[in-house]
């Protein structure tokens, strides 16, 4: 089976890449090599978009039934081999057991939202016109052929995420993991899904050098549509070149959410809420908790217990199912989060809990007194530092909330739930949650960002859309009067 995990999946054969290059993948927390794998190359991307788009062809017509029985078959088939992934999962991305599990159990949301997607393939739209006898009908179809760049910190989720709906609607997939956790983002999918009975070539799993590459995925004339998660400034790029070749793009980027503590906030729900936000998968979630603002009122008292329950978090090889705080993915992002804290001491920011490298595992920093404008406070951590900032009024930290150019998610607390939902409604974020974390996943609502943060939704009515596209199709049931 590990050897299967390391391979290309391309066409329905597990083979190795045609490329000379081989990626080690390695365990974050100890650095043992779970695995080597024989990367591909243009011709193995030539070969899994052309097998990708004559398979998508059959696909399409296959029926609502044959498709809803795939996904419950992978749906089945997940469920039974859920010790297995986990344990994968754990091993490769460097996860504790509760964001794995977490994970998991989204991405099995993920396909049972999506059988209803195929059944909704087939019911048009039908309205009168403004002509005399014309009926118009407006019918959903498959997009076709989508590309799918997912990230290293919530590999299955995101790779489920595209994939379940596009099964569901008549659509193929090329995947491309993150290397450092290609076999818990994609082998293990196509696994799943070839025992399900997924017809070869609907889903396709490729890995691959960039440096060797290039775009080549991603102006590939094949694709009609573009997935991806990830930074940013590749979503920038990757954005550009969609548009460059009339491609749709669907991008989730960057965050720098903020938490914000009302004046009538419950303290205890707060805390509790913003340790989980901050911390969850070590701080790397684009979702996660970035800045928190607190009232003065609870400010002190919000400082002190925060620092006291992160300090408190256990850390160390995430094998051990009692482990919050595991190791960062890799050493270059770990020597992104320690520039990131020595910066903001240099600026003056108060260092409330000071973190520890211990291996590979970087235990929480916590920094109070933060300057809302600061760079601390303008930079999406991905780590372990929390960053605490107070403020004196509501109009003030609302403004200070949306002083950023990102815009995914948002937390507020209050006990006046009118008020919080207006609070929520005005930050400038795809998302935002009121009395609850930042980080928040409802397999039936829209989750996508807002400015920098991304182009487009998963999940929910949205979720259907991304990956179709309709045809209007009028109907003129009695001879049309025209003016010439």
């Amino acid at each position: 089976m590990a050897d299967k995990f390391s391979m290309q999946y391309i066409n329905g054969g597990w083979r190795e890449g045609s490329s000379d290059h081989v990626y080690e993948n390695v365990n974050p927390y100890n650095g043992e090599v779970v695995a080597r794998m024989k990367l591909a190359n243009r011709n193995d991307i030539d070969e899994a978009y052309q097998a990708a788009k004559e398979a998508q062809k059959i696909w399409a017509q296959a029926p609502a039934d044959e498709k809803k029985q795939v996904l419950r078959c992978a749906a089945q088939l997940m469920q039974e081999r859920k010790d297995e992934y986990i344990g994968i999962m754990v091993k490769e991305t460097g996860s504790s057991f509760v964001k794995a599990m977490s994970e998991f159990m989204v991405s099995v949301g993920n396909i049972m939202t999506a059988i209803e997607y195929a059944d909704r393939m087939y019911e048009p739209q039908i309205f009168p016109g403004a002509i005399p006898g014309k009926e118009n009908h407006v019918y959903r179809h498959p997009i076709g052929v989508i590309g799918l760049i997912t990230p290293f910190n919530f590999p299955l989720m995101s790779a489920m995420r595209v994939i379940a709906p596009a099964i569901a609607v008549g659509d193929a997939v090329v995947l491309k993991p993150d290397s450092g956790t290609y076999m818990s983002g994609g082998p293990f999918l196509a696994d799943i899904f070839e025992q399900a009975g997924l017809p070869k070539g609907v889903l396709n799993v490729v890995g691959y050098d960039i440096a060797e590459v290039g775009d080549y995925l991603i102006e590939h004339p094949v694709p009609r549509i573009i997935s991806f998660t990830g930074s940013t400034a590749v979503g920038r790029h990757i954005g550009a070149l969609c548009g460059q070749n009339l491609k749709r793009v669907s991008l989730e980027l960057g965050g720098n959410n903020p938490f914000v503590v009302l004046e009538d906030a419950d303290l205890d729900a707060a805390i509790n809420a913003a340790v989980f936000g901050k911390f969850f998968n070590v701080g790397q979630v684009c979702v996660g908790t970035n800045r928190m603002f607190v009232h003065r009122k609870h400010y002190d008292e919000f400082v002190r217990r925060f620092a006291e329950h992160a300090g408190q978090l256990p850390y160390g090889d995430p094998i051990d199912p009692k482990v919050i705080i595991g190791p960062l993915i890799n050493e270059r992002q770990m020597q992104k989060v320690l520039r990131i804290a020595e910066d903001a001491k240099k600026d003056g920011a108060r260092v409330v809990l000071e973190g520890q490298r211990i291996g590979n595992v970087l235990t929480p920093f916590v920094f109070a007194d933060v300057k809302q404008d600061s760079r601390l406070a303008q930079t999406e951590i991905f780590g372990p530092i929390a960053t605490i900032i107070p403020f004196e009024s509501d109009e003030e930290v609302l403004e200070w909330a949306n002083n950023t150019e990102y815009g995914l998610s948002g937390a507020v607390f209050t006990e006046d739930l009118e008020k919080g939902i207006a609070f929520a409604r005005a930050v400038e974020s795809g998302m935002a949650h009121v009395n609850d974390a930042t980080a928040n996943m409802d397999m039936n609502a829209p989750f996508g960002g807002e400015k920098s943060s991304g182009i487009g939704r998963y999940g929910g009515e949205i979720g259907l859309e991304e990956f179709t596209t309709v045809k209007w199709v009028s109907v003129q049931t009695e001879p049309r009067k025209f003016p010439f």
